[in-house]
């Protein structure tokens, strides 16, 4: 039996295909026992969100468990197989822990350190519990990333990290469409040797906590701001811009009904993508965080909505990875365009970058105790059916013994029986420990399986033994 991750998301698909992979939770306990009932499979968790679909499951074989849960998407997908596997990733094993323990931290996700899909993995493991398609190996693993998700955001600052880069890019923009608008977007703060940059700075704080109080107007007071994408990254920008005085917000997406999800909670108006260009037309700054896997705006199309604008400017902020914006759009006249490096060189970004990195180390530490334990659970069945298959051979030579010497009184019969039981421990001791230790390197099953082959011991031990408690296991 192994681990074993299949899936798609933001990184690997198109918005279409998440769309078609996303699976509702009235409908995941079908998806769940189809998976279940397959040939190689004997536990299956499914995590769908907006921005992925994966599939965890402990595996008989990883070609057949592979397979099995390939076939599922392209069911769940409607698209066929040949289709769908340039955007499905595969994860085994150890890549399969990490890859939930990086999920769950918010490592992977479009909005780094983005807390939402902690709660989101807690309700998939839940209803995979509900299903009762989880009980032993990936209940344990969604039990420990769950703790390591919460450790993750409450021993860091990771939670800042992605908050950081929407209010750090929107400040640029801000700040640019002061130096060439200023009595347009921004009145200088009251106070002498105050500069309006200074609001900017003082309200779009990275913690992006409660709003900070500042005298004079807003620094996107006056500001039309065209928002594409609903997502996590794209909610957070209305709420950036609101904070920021932002005049007509206008909030994009290729789903409407989340576009008004969003626009609704940020005092917004939500458009479809076909409205666009319109919109770029009428904007001053175009915020863009898709996920979508080309790009969202082209040069062309930004060229075409320039027309009757005048000298105003017009600022685009890409906030997506891979961009929507296309980079060509700097040459148009009045353009400016910040994107992902941009914002590299300009944030201030050593304490993020701290966090992230504090991150990865406690996902490789947790990742590498996990699989120690694991290591450790699949050898223990195997000591405890050693010991008592050695303890089954002696009890059977003490009886044969007996009835030779029928003349030994008690006090010698248990010299002789606890000899012969001390000399089985001494020569058991030292290869029981030995396999438990070999078994916390990669590859220590298979001192357990020599051990299995060599002494011939069942294949099937009693459950009492076969999933220990780990904290129990002797492990010296």
């Amino acid at each position: 039996m192994s681990l074993l991750a299949v899936g798609l998301n933001h990184r690997t698909a198109p918005t279409s295909l998440l769309e078609l992979a996303a699976v509702s939770a009235d409908d995941a306990p079908k998806v769940l026992h189809d998976l279940v009932a397959a040939d190689h499979l004997s536990e299956a968790v499914l995590l769908s969100t907006c921005n992925r679909t994966e599939i965890y499951a402990e595996v008989e074989t990883f070609h057949g468990g592979l397979a099995d849960i390939s076939d599922q998407l392209s069911r769940v997908c409607g698209v066929p197989l040949t289709d769908l596997a340039s955007h499905l990733y595969v994860h085994h094993e150890a890549r399969a822990v990490s890859h939930l323990f990086s999920v769950v931290c918010g490592l992977d996700s479009m909005l780094v350190g983005e807390t939402q899909i902690l709660g989101q993995v807690r309700a998939a493991f839940r209803l995979a519990q509900a299903a009762e398609v989880t009980s032993g190996t990936l209940a344990n693993l969604f039990q420990t990333a769950l703790r390591v998700g919460k450790r993750a955001h409450t021993e860091t600052s990771i939670d800042a990290a992605g908050a950081s880069i929407v209010s750090v890019g929107v400040r640029m923009a801000a700040s640019d469409l002061h130096a060439r608008r200023p009595d347009a977007l921004v009145e200088p703060v009251a106070g002498p040797g105050r500069d309006p940059g200074d609001a900017v700075e003082a309200l779009l704080r990275p913690e992006l906590t409660a709003p900070v109080e500042v005298a004079g107007p807003a620094p996107l007071a006056g500001a039309r701001v065209l928002i594409i994408g609903a997502g996590a990254v794209g909610s957070l920008a209305a709420q950036t811009v609101r904070r920021a005085g932002a005049g007509d917000v206008v909030v994009a997406n290729r789903t409407a009904t989340r576009a008004a999800r969003v626009a609704d909670l940020h005092d917004a108006r939500a458009v479809g993508l076909a409205e666009i260009a319109h919109e770029i037309g009428r904007a001053d700054l175009v915020i863009s965080s898709t996920g979508a896997a080309g790009l969202v705006v082209g040069h062309d199309a930004v060229r075409a909505s320039l027309a009757g604008r005048g000298a105003r400017p017009l600022v685009f902020l890409d906030l997506a990875l891979p961009r929507d914006i296309d980079p060509a759009v700097r040459e148009l006249p009045g353009v400016t365009l910040i994107d992902i490096e941009a914002l590299r060189v300009a944030l201030d970004g050593a304490q993020v970058a701290h966090d992230v990195e504090a991150v990865r180390a406690l996902v490789a530490t947790e990742v590498a105790g996990f699989l120690d334990r694991r290591r450790a659970e699949r050898v223990a069945p195997t000591v405890v059916a050693l010991r008592a298959h050695a303890a089954a051979v002696v009890r059977d030579e003490l009886d044969r013994l007996r009835t030779r010497l029928p003349d030994l009184d008690n006090r010698e019969w248990d010299m002789v029986s606890g000899t012969v039981r001390r000399v089985v421990d001494k020569l058991l001791h030292a290869p029981t420990v030995r396999v438990q230790q070999l078994a916390e390197a990669p590859g220590g099953d298979s001192y357990a399986e020599a051990l299995r082959e060599l002494f011939d011991l069942p294949r099937d031990v009693p459950a009492i033994v076969s999933a220990p408690d780990l904290d129990l296991v002797e492990r010296t």
